[in-house]
């Protein structure tokens, strides 16, 4: 190791005594290259008088006084002449007499000349330092690419936008299981003293939105220690081996900084399976990078008090060593927020919204299962934009529906102009959804039905379950592919062909039939087994896990499942086709239903002489 150093710093001093060299040489050329002066020669008086005689000087003559009130003397573009004291007025006065034009001047100090050469040098050095390794070694510079771009925050004085705990909501399991961390990072001798070692790497798992990176950024700042932050994707350049250099840099950087916490956000872009493409003759860049974050974190360094928080929602991607132990020890799943949780992240961000006094976020907790906690803190903020548009006095409970609506299905495009073909063929399709989604057993409660194009469909059929769903039966599934097919069936009734509104209907109906048979082991036929191909991030062959014969017979167990669907959606709307043309009516006149209406209807307790 000493020897490595040595031969490191012997290296960094043959490059400076280089550095040094070059500025020299491009120095001296450069001086080199300017015009030489012209040569002075030394003349008697008897000898300028016969130069002067035989026309050999043409030229002005300048009469030069020494500056120090010396000897005086006389100097020609290339001649001097030396007098002697007391001669000089005589000698002036014959080469007036003579046409010969003179010039007095006072002769320069020689060390001016010496001094301007010695400032011009070192403003020619300080240039090319500010140039080299200001600007081209500095952030963004052709020398700083194997520099770490790591965001630096200082726990201890960033006081003002440190974040805590406090900041994060809906993931208490997740904040439990890092709390060691920070005890750690605030009392590592209390760990040392009984043995105990803390997990180099935490791993944060979980869906887009969840607050990963929220979370690391508090245990930083519950910590108070130094937090570097990079993306995955900050390592990648387009020459191979900056991602390793700059990794190596982080770590260096952080080792001197230590304790600290180095995050690095979507690592699954440098952490992917290796292929073993090297074995062919090639490697992928990333692979370099992951390798030295390898040896990094457990490797024949130390680095000790570093602590790596990583965050993915891609863990299935990630190469196996990175997940052992002595790397990544720990992996603290940060799932989609419960209805408790929800309603802590609503109130978390609505600190800074001014509500209208029918404002109900347990309400609107209520209403979106499967929001993530930037979900929600987009919802609030919709919700706050459209009140301003309104001109409201503050947020009320119809801005916020209005804004959970536009979140899930987009917003209403009213302006946008159809015939009235075109309206009642999608009255009657989304009365067919309506219909079926009331009638049938296991399904989500209808939340509100419109004929008003949202995104890029004519209506919607919105529904919202009435809590936190974990699991899923073959009934709800049997009973959502019927309700897919519940549009197709009214819009055939109504027009008595058919259209390609239903697209997305028949897309849906055939991938929960697919899921059915090949994830879930809900079909008859095939029973408990799963057929899903290899993920295409494994590195392992692509090719199904089943042979074409029973793709074959997949296929037919779809069109199985589906076709069983269709007949009892049609069966159903047939049996009740007076509800859906009640239906079908309403949403033309109104346009929008609300979920309990519809109930009504579909459970006669509105019939169509009430509507009249």
């Amino acid at each position: 190791m000493a020897r490595k150093k040595n031969k490191n710093v012997n290296m960094a001093a043959l490059r400076s005594w280089l550095m040094i060299a070059a500025l020299v040489a491009v120095f001296v050329g450069t001086f080199r290259m300017s015009p030489e002066k012209h040569k002075i020669t030394e003349l008697t008086l008897t000898e300028f008088y016969q130069k002067l005689g035989a026309g050999e000087i043409t030229s002005p003559i300048t009469r030069v006084i020494d500056h120090d009130g010396g000897e005086t003397y006389l100097k020609g573009k290339d001649w001097r002449v030396n007098l002697v004291p007391g001669e000089n007025e005589a000698f002036m006065k014959d080469l007036f007499a003579r046409g010969i034009p003179v010039k007095v001047e006072h002769e320069r100090n020689p060390w001016i000349g010496f001094l301007t050469q010695i400032l011009s040098f070192v403003l020619f050095i300080g240039f090319f330092y500010w140039l080299f390794y200001k600007k081209m070694g500095g952030a963004g510079g052709p020398f700083s690419f194997g520099k770490s771009k790591a965001k630096v925050l200082n726990g201890k004085e960033d006081k003002k936008g440190a974040i805590s705990f406090a900041d994060v909501a809906g993931v208490d399991e997740a904040k439990e299981e890092v709390q060691e961390i920070v005890e750690f990072l605030k009392e590592p001798a209390a760990f040392q003293k009984l043995g105990g070692r803390i997990p180099k790497g935490v791993l944060l798992v979980g869906p887009p939105g969840t607050g990963k990176t929220l979370l690391a950024k508090a245990i930083a700042g519950e910590a108070k220690v130094p937090f570097f932050a990079m993306s995955g994707s900050d390592f990648e350049e387009m020459f191979v081996g900056v991602g390793a250099s700059r990794m190596r840099d982080m770590f260096a950087e952080a080792k001197k900084a230590a304790p600290c916490i180095i995050f690095i956000d979507e690592i699954d872009s440098i952490g992917m399976k290796r292929t073993g493409a090297g074995a062919l003759g090639g490697s992928h860049a990333y692979e370099q990078t992951l390798n030295t974050m390898l040896v990094e974190m457990d490797g024949f360094t130390s680095s000790e008090g570093v602590i790596v928080i990583a965050a993915t929602n891609r863990p299935d991607t990630l190469d196996s060593a990175l997940m052992r132990p002595g790397r990544f020890d720990r992996q603290v799943m940060i799932d989609l927020p419960t209805l408790k949780g929800r309603e802590e992240i609503l109130a978390l961000h609505g600190k800074k919204i001014k509500f209208a006094p029918d404002a109900d976020l347990k309400r609107v907790a209520r209403g979106t299962p499967g929001f993530s906690g930037a979900d929600l803190a987009n919802l609030l903020n919709e919700a706050a934009l459209l009140a301003v548009r309104k001109k409201l006095e503050g947020v009320d409970m119809a801005t916020l529906d209005e804004a959970r609506d536009k979140v899930l299905w987009g917003r209403e495009r009213k302006s946008s102009g159809y015939s009235q073909k075109d309206r009642e063929t999608t009255a009657w399709h989304e009365a067919g959804h309506a219909l079926l989604q009331v009638l049938l057993p296991d399904t989500d409660p209808v939340h509100k039905v419109t004929i008003i194009p949202r995104g890029r469909a004519l209506g919607a059929t919105m529904s919202l379950p009435e809590e936190d769903v974990l699991n899923h039966t073959k009934n709800y599934f049997l009973s959502l592919m019927a309700v897919c097919c519940g549009g197709r069936i009214a819009e055939e009734i109504f027009t008595g062909d058919i259209s390609t509104g239903a697209s997305q209907d028949i897309r849906q109906a055939t991938a929960i039939a697919r899921d059915m048979i090949c994830r879930f082991g809900m079909s008859e036929r095939f029973g408990f087994q799963a057929f899903q191909e290899p993920s295409q991030f494994t590195g392992e062959e692509l090719s199904p896990a089943f042979s074409e014969k029973t793709s074959q017979e997949i296929d037919d167990e779809v069109k199985k499942m589906i076709d069983s669907a269709y007949t009892l959606a049609a069966k159903l709307i047939h049996e009740n086709r007076d509800k859906l043309e009640t239906l079908a009516k309403r949403l033309l006149e109104k346009e929008t239903m609300d979920g309990l209406e519809v109930e009504k209807i579909v459970k006669a307790e509105i019939s169509n002489d009430d509507l009249a």
